[in-house]
């Protein structure tokens, strides 16, 4: 589990679109740093310590799971990212976009490339400002007073003016969403991305307990005899795992990450029962799919066979390595005719084929980015 530390940070602009940079540097922060959970006015100020144009400034609290160097090695290159050139000059200059840590929780920095508090905050209004509307009763680490003291204690007499126009805070993914169930094929990655997500969000996590079941292997060597209790024994204890594992849970307070939904029960029932079993199941399906607790959003990862088959070979379970292309793409038939016909299910499809969620992480990013930006 990742430890979640909050950090405030300055934002500044005086070239360009200042407004527009601003809100572009939020949201590249919350997708690539942490949940910002607060966003402060934004306030006019003449440039400091130089002559040029006036300066946008804005202080965000962002959740972050980064320690305090990579955090500030992400925050530049959010910065080159917004077209920033930093210059071998002394002294202050114009810039697009400046991002400035000024507290990271309690703690006390002092190295070759980070010093936290950021030193020289105190001395100004437009840091302090709209720092103090967000964190009012914060203490500051060194001076060990309130920071709406350290504001009035301020000999700072430039003038500041608060603007009417507003930034918008990106809704980070626990607040979106209180219930995510990740789907896909066999060998799709649903388990290593909910494992993922969890360990990021510190999320309560609900994994299908495949492993526990001793018709699988028989399954795969004998398909015809063994596939009815199969699929009535992953039913059985699907039903069972999620109707115990969500009432413990607190829906409205807790986030939930889980590595299947029950209705792949059906998906794979319709491919490997014969007409008569599956009318059968289906009637025991139908009376326990009314009863189970529907995800706020249904994530399909779509990978296509060649790779599915490359992912199965690599993690290597004994009783998987028979699989054939077709059972495969019998498979996806089935997930595509089920999100076809959900009406009342907020499903997001994601194309994993070319991405390498585990092992990099910018694939990891865009995915989480797909997941904040889909609209219900």
């Amino acid at each position: 589990m990742k430890i979640q530390r909050i950090t405030y940070l300055s934002l500044g602009s005086n070239q360009g679109e200042k407004l527009q940079n601003l809100q572009k540097a939020i949201d590249l922060i919350a997708e690539k740093v942490g949940a910002v959970q607060k966003v402060a006015s934004i306030y006019k100020t003449a440039s400091w310590g130089y002559d040029g144009e006036d300066f946008y400034n804005t202080c965000i609290k962002v959740s972050t799971y980064l320690p305090p160097e990579t955090l500030m090695f992400r925050l530049l290159k959010i910065e080159e990212e917004l077209g920033r050139e930093r210059k071998n000059k002394k002294g202050y200059t114009d810039r697009v976009i400046d991002i400035d840590i000024l507290l990271f929780d309690d703690e006390i920095i002092f190295s070759k490339t980070l010093i936290v508090p950021h030193p020289r905050m105190l001395e100004r209004k437009f840091a302090l400002v709209p720092l103090v509307e967000i964190a009012r009763n914060v203490i500051h680490p060194i001076e060990k007073k309130h920071l709406f003291i350290c504001l009035e204690n301020c000999t700072d007499d430039s003038e500041i003016f608060k603007l009417e126009e507003q930034l918008q805070r990106p809704i980070p993914i626990t607040e979106k969403y209180n219930y995510i169930a990740i789907e896909g094929n066999i060998g799709a990655g649903k388990t290593s991305l909910a494992n993922m997500m969890s360990d990021e969000f510190n999320a309560k996590m609900v994994l299908e307990r495949f492993a526990d079941n001793p018709f699988l292997p028989k399954f795969y060597n004998d398909e015809e005899r063994y596939a009815f209790p199969l699929e009535m024994s992953f039913l059985a204890d699907r039903y069972q795992q999620l109707s115990d594992d969500l009432a413990q849970f607190d829906l409205f307070k807790n986030f939930i990450v889980s590595d299947y939904y029950i209705f792949k029960s059906l998906i794979f029932a319709q491919v490997t029962l014969q007409n008569d079993e599956y009318q059968l199941y289906r009637k025991m399906f139908d009376m326990m799919y009314n009863e189970i607790t529907k995800p706020d959003l249904y994530v399909y990862l779509y990978q296509n066979t060649d790779r599915l088959l490359q992912n199965i070979k690599k993690r290597g379970r004994d009783y998987e390595q028979n699989i054939e292309a077709g059972y495969l793409q019998k498979i996806h038939d089935g997930y595509s005719n089920f999100i076809k016909t959900q009406q009342d299910l907020n499903i997001l499809i994601i194309d994993v084929s070319e991405l390498d969620f585990v092992n990099n992480e910018a694939d990891y990013l865009h995915i989480l980015k797909k997941i904040k930006n889909h609209k219900v």
